[in-house]
């Protein structure tokens, strides 16, 4: 079986439990393979492997934090590998297995389909920028519209199934799924949603007014947010934290629930109330 690995580069516990890990696999002869610059930063050169020879593998281990997870979803794309993000970063909301337990068992048993399965909803954005389609964008956690690092408000109109729900001077517009919930949406006021429930969250970022409020949507509807005023519409988008290249003048995004859902591992049987209280409340 090919296992992918995804380290944090950055997290030195990442990248030691990332070669222990590595030899572990090769010993109990399965194929673990990295993407080319996680297997250089960490010295596994020979396992790494272009994105496109990824592949869909039989299981994915993301050694970090949620920045991790994410990253280990947007290296398989649309393919349907479990992922078990075992926690050697600061916050692991995503995680299923903390680092502090014991490594060999867990990954035996993950390998094994030993561990309880979680759907999470991903999101897909349509891009157009000046007249044209400007591509496809999926998403885990959120979809951000809004300024530039170091443009002014931007002004934004946000429909649903075509209707407008608001149009605001504002920073952005988060578009989020219920796991994306507990993420940016959250830090800008949006509601804590359970992972159980299929819709889309929209909340307005530092809008100057007193009106705006959060929106969750059903699970059948469309998101546009559109620059309505030529005058205000540098605006970028980002896609689960990471921004997507603005060199034109930004049209319109529509967002709308993914057609694949994201597999998350799950072994320390924690649900979602106990892990929101853990890691917000210290409880």
């Amino acid at each position: 079986m090919r296992v992918l690995l995804v380290p944090n580069p950055a997290n030195p516990r990442s990248v030691e439990a990332t070669g222990q890990l590595c030899a572990r696999l090769v010993a109990s002869g399965y194929q673990p393979v990295l993407a080319h610059d996680d297997a250089d930063a960490c010295g596994l050169g020979s396992f790494g492997v272009s994105r496109a020879e990824i592949g869909e593998p039989g299981l994915a281990l993301a050694l970090g934090g949620d920045g991790t997870i994410l990253k280990a979803v947007h290296l398989l794309d649309t393919s349907d590998v479990p992922i078990l993000g075992i926690n050697l970063g600061r916050l692991g909301f995503l995680s299923g297995a903390d680092g502090d337990m014991l490594p060999d068992a867990v990954v035996e048993a993950a390998l094994a389909g030993e561990a309880a399965i979680e759907c999470r909803q991903t999101l897909e954005a349509s891009v157009t920028v000046g007249g044209r389609a400007a591509g496809e964008y999926r998403a885990l956690n959120e979809i951000f519209v809004g300024r530039a690092p170091t443009a002014r408000v931007v002004e934004l109109e946000v429909s649903v199934n075509g209707t407008r729900v608001g149009r605001y001077l504002c920073d952005g517009v988060v578009v989020a799924t219920p796991t994306g919930s507990t993420a940016y949406a959250l830090s800008v006021g949006g509601p804590l949603v359970s992972p159980d429930v299929r819709g889309i969250i929209v909340v307005p970022v530092a809008p100057h007014t007193l009106i705006a409020r959060p929106i969750v949507t059903g699970p059948g509807d469309v998101i546009r947010i559109a620059c309505p005023n030529p005058a205000r519409a540098e605006a970028c988008v980002a896609v689960d934290g990471d921004h997507v290249p603005c060199r034109a003048a930004l049209d319109s995004v529509e967002v709308r629930i993914g057609d694949h859902d994201i597999r998350l591992m799950r072994f320390d049987g924690r649900d979602f109330y106990e892990v929101l209280t853990q890691t917000f409340l210290g409880g």
